[in-house]
């Protein structure tokens, strides 16, 4: 079976990697990375896609990032994304027996809708605006998937992640999600013995985080059973306040100064919880606890430092 993973360096496809390659199944694993295939290009990614015969599809690549990335380069984000999803999936229309897997993105649901959120939400209202851009472009991406299944007769299946981290994740100041984010801020001020780290927003938000290797368990689980649903959430049901994260991955890092929480920066979506009843009546669930998790995340950080 080989099985293509556009994206295979980042968060999500290393993960993808590291699960497929060290599994017992028949898998030649195909990687794509953007040292090989340039995404904005179309002529390019209907040569990768032509020279590796792919059963499975796996996109995984994106440009992403924290609240910050998204609200400051509003127009990279869609246009860039808009790119890299117009392509591949160009790039697939005569291969209408590759099973395609499409990684999007919890943000596409409207702001303010009830908790936990079901996959039957979709479109019923206003996006949150600091990372509209992007919940416009996997929006995007979401229909011209439904229309190469109704049109071509693809199977397609997208999967929407609650609040990702882990290994190979992005690790720094302003452009991190949360997680790494707080993990860069608080090793920083742990080793030059700071006296507080400034967290952005009130701290009040609740939020579900999931470690990305449950995402990988969770594809590998849906290539190997049959889904009546094109558009499945992929969540813990592990739901945790801003605040209480902070003072979790204080704990893990070992940072003994103050959190000061700056209410100036927006806080985003007050709630956002998935309700992943489909994929668990299929017989998946996530397994990694959020401490586990970040202890997990944090160690990677430190070994993997300059």
């Amino acid at each position: 079976m080989n099985i293509l993973v556009f994206g295979s360096n980042g968060l999500v496809g290393s993960s993808i990697v590291r699960r497929f390659n060290s599994s017992k199944k028949n898998y030649n694993l195909i990687q794509s990375t953007r040292e090989d295939t340039n995404l904005f290009s179309l002529d390019e990614t209907m040569k990768k896609v032509s020279e590796s015969k792919p059963d499975i599809v796996i996109i995984a690549a994106a440009k992403v990032g924290g609240i910050y990335a998204n609200n400051t380069q509003r127009f990279n984000f869609i246009i860039e994304n808009l790119k890299i999803s117009m392509n591949i999936f160009e790039s697939l229309v005569e291969l209408n027996g590759t099973k395609i897997v499409n990684i999007g993105s919890s943000c596409i649901y409207p702001l303010g809708v009830d908790s936990p959120i079901n996959e039957d939400s979709l479109m019923t209202g206003k996006l949150e605006p600091t990372n509209s851009p992007y919940s416009m472009a996997k929006l995007s991406a979401l229909e011209i998937s439904k229309t190469m299944k109704d049109q071509f007769g693809h199977e397609i299946l997208n999967l929407m992640p609650t609040n990702l981290y882990g290994p190979n994740d992005h690790f720094e100041e302003l452009n991190s999600h949360v997680i790494p984010g707080m993990i860069y801020k608080m090793h920083n001020a742990k080793i030059n013995k700071l006296s507080e780290v400034e967290i952005w927003g009130s701290g009040k938000p609740l939020r579900e985080f999931m470690h990305v290797d449950d995402l990988s368990s969770a594809i590998e689980h849906l290539i190997e059973v049959t889904s009546e649903n094109d558009i499945l959430n992929v969540g813990s049901s592990e739901v945790v306040s801003i605040k209480d994260l902070s003072i979790l991955i204080k704990k893990v890092v070992g940072f003994e100064g103050e959190l000061n929480f700056n209410s100036s920066f927006p806080d985003g979506n007050p709630t956002k919880i998935l309700d992943s009843s489909r994929i668990n009546n299929l017989g998946w669930k996530s397994k990694i606890s959020l401490e586990e998790g970040i202890k997990n995340t944090y160690e990677w950080y430190v070994d993997n430092l300059n």
